[in-house]
């Protein structure tokens, strides 16, 4: 049973629609192009107003390299079986450079690559400690500032957050998610 549907288009209003503003192009504020996850969000206007942009951050502007990031995210979203992450976040990992072997690490927690390794290690500890060891803060640091490893650890609490409401609210991935093309539509 789905916990809680995405907002009906009758029932947007100029609230919603503000509660994307700072995250979302004007031309997606609307029930037929936000997507399941941010019309979901939008029946909590004040919540969704305050986390998407921290999400956004997360997602855009972090000082994370855009392929570790999105190893971190996949991680994350595999430690919390979300189909909705896992479905947006793979095909814009391949987009990023990922590969098909990259996004079996991010299942397995086994990777080829070293610093790839170091991630992964840093992702599973927060996930099972609810903290990275030092010894693995410091493996990161050969490659990674402490900016970079704050955005790192903030980005498994956030896309960890975003897992748990989107597997307990039962938001469904969209039809062709995951695929070049779904990406590929003005609309998403």
């Amino acid at each position: 049973m789905q916990m809680l549907t995405p907002l009906p288009a009758e029932d947007w209003d100029d609230q919603a629609r503000d509660a994307l503003a700072c995250t979302v192009a004007p031309e997606r504020r609307n029930p037929a192009d936000a997507g399941n996850a941010l019309s979901t969000l939008v029946r909590h206007p004040v919540l969704a107003g305050r986390f998407l942009p921290f999400n956004s951050y997360l997602q855009q502007d972090s000082t994370l390299p855009d392929r570790i990031r999105e190893l971190v995210i996949l991680r994350t979203a595999f430690h919390h079986g979300c189909v909705y992450e896992w479905g947006h976040h793979s095909a814009m990992g391949r987009r990023l450079g990922l590969t098909e072997d990259d996004l079996t690490s991010a299942q397995t927690g086994s990777a080829a690559d070293e610093f790839d390794q170091m991630v992964l290690d840093a992702v599973d500890e927060l996930h099972s400690g609810s903290r990275i060891s030092p010894l693995t803060w410091e493996r990161l640091g050969t490659r990674l500032d402490d900016h970079q490893r704050m955005d790192l650890m903030f980005t498994v609490g956030g896309y960890g957050t975003l897992a748990l409401a989107l597997n307990t609210f039962d938001v469904q991935l969209e039809e062709g998610a995951g695929t070049d093309e779904f990406y590929a539509t003005p609309a998403n």
